[in-house]
């Protein structure tokens, strides 16, 4: 089993929860784990990404190859176009719909959406919506990481397992709130699957 992802957003929309998340239930089913610095953190808004890869065997690089990567996983739809080089022929593009415009020549999202719709395998959510339906929009981050569930190659109970333990610190009410975010974006994907 080997795992190349690139987590794309910006700022302040969660990147490093869905880092957490997906490194802790990895590293609970004994996989090995490399991440790449996250970049742009330290500015809300500004452009963030990592690289993470998971495997069955030792990973030597935190760095993915370009054109090697199996999914970008962006909650930006923007953002997510940025990495397309980055993905390979036959890799996954898991995006939120809705943009953060924080750039004055954001380009028309409908013109976004039709590029990212030319990615063979992509899956394109609104997971500001079903946040919303859920009870608050902090959630989206998380819609995502559940509509990438059915590629990321790790058990979906694990990806429960490490959300409850993340955000069991902010007590009953959060987690569950994030295991259903992770659910509502799960059953959604799980129509992309090809059998």
């Amino acid at each position: 089993m080997k795992k190349d992802i690139i987590l794309a957003g910006v700022g302040g929309q969660g990147i490093l929860s869905i880092a957490a998340s997906i490194g802790m239930a990895a590293v609970n089913d004994g996989l090995f784990l490399k991440q790449a610095e996250v970049h742009g953190m330290s500015q809300r808004g500004g452009d963030v990404h990592s690289n993470l890869r998971i495997a069955d065997k030792e990973v030597a690089s935190d760095l993915i190859p370009e054109g090697h990567a199996d999914m970008i996983l962006s909650v930006e739809p923007m953002e997510s176009l940025r990495y397309l080089p980055m993905l390979a022929s036959d890799g996954w593009l898991i995006t939120n719909s809705n943009p953060y415009k924080n750039i004055p020549n954001y380009p028309e999202i409908d013109d976004v959406l039709e590029e990212i719709k030319k990615v063979k395998n992509h899956v394109i959510i609104d997971a500001n919506k079903i946040a919303l339906d859920l009870g608050t929009k902090k959630a989206a981050n998380i819609v995502i990481l559940g509509a990438a569930a059915p590629f990321i190659g790790l058990a979906y109970s694990s990806l429960e397992n490490a959300i409850s333990n993340i955000f069991k610190r902010k007590g009953k009410e959060v987690v569950e709130l994030n295991l259903s975010a992770l659910k509502h974006g799960f059953d959604f994907a799980k129509k992309f699957i090809k059998n």
